[in-house]
């Protein structure tokens, strides 16, 4: 059996209760050794295999994990924050299945939750914004013509991105051209529930200067959008004027 296992974002006490204990009853292991916290492999049974995949590559992976399931052992793949967001699982996933492999997903908490949780901040806020869009700038890996920066910025809406600390004049230049304002509250998000965190606010046209004094090259999240300086309207959850299924409306 394979358990593709969310290791969180950092901060080794923010793995989920079940991914902790597949990690104490795995016999091999193979997790990403360049993003995941090494503090969670104290939970390794003595005996367990140990693989840092930042070393292999994706047929390397799929041989130790072949030689697993051929002795009857169970594998964790451990990646960072939540495998399902930037965690290169599909292409994983894809030689499961044809290999006729088990297989299943333990969620983990991402990265883009703990930087909220850093900057102390909702992204969704009522009257400002009701949208998050997760992406990346365009890199090494190309992005859809119909996702790139500039389409997805005249929404206005709450930006998240990651993998793209490297390419911040790409990101201002086309955030801006797509609609953002160039005084758009901006903020770095770096290493979030780690020992050495980082919360850098700035605007969008700071960004860059902001990296650069900070020296944060990579291991950030950009996060750009009203939400972190705007006003808000109160929402209608907790507001006594209104009914719910729960509550009765208070004159």
């Amino acid at each position: 059996m394979i358990h593709i296992v969310g290791a969180g974002c950092g901060a080794p006490d923010l793995i989920t209760l079940r991914g902790k204990n597949l990690l104490e009853k795995a016999d091999v292991i193979i997790y990403a050794g360049s993003l995941v916290n090494k503090e969670l492999l104290c939970y390794a049974k003595k005996d367990c295999e140990i693989y840092d995949s930042a070393k292999m590559t994706l047929e390397e992976i799929i041989e130790v994990i072949s030689a697993a399931e051929k002795d009857g052992k169970t594998t964790v793949r451990l990646h960072t924050g939540d495998p399902s967001l930037y965690g290169a699982i599909g292409e994983q996933i894809r030689e499961f299945n044809r290999l006729g492999f088990r297989y299943d997903i333990t969620p983990g908490v991402s990265s883009f939750s703990g930087a909220a949780a850093a900057l102390g901040t909702e992204y969704t806020l009522p009257g400002v914004s009701q949208t998050v869009i997760i992406t990346r700038a365009e890199g090494n890996t190309p992005v859809p013509e119909r996702e790139n920066l500039r389409s997805l910025a005249a929404h206005g809406s709450t930006m998240v991105l990651f993998l793209s600390t490297g390419l911040l004049d790409k990101v201002t230049e086309d955030l801006t051209a797509g609609g953002y304002s160039p005084d758009t509250p901006a903020a770095i998000a770096y290493m979030v529930s780690w020992k050495e965190e980082k919360i850098i606010r700035c605007t969008l046209k700071t960004l860059r200067q902001a990296a650069e004094e900070n020296n944060i090259k990579k291991t950030a999240l950009i996060t750009v959008g009203d939400f972190l300086t705007s006003d808000f309207i109160r929402s209608h959850l907790y507001d006594a004027a209104y009914s719910t299924e729960f509550r009765e409306a208070k004159k």
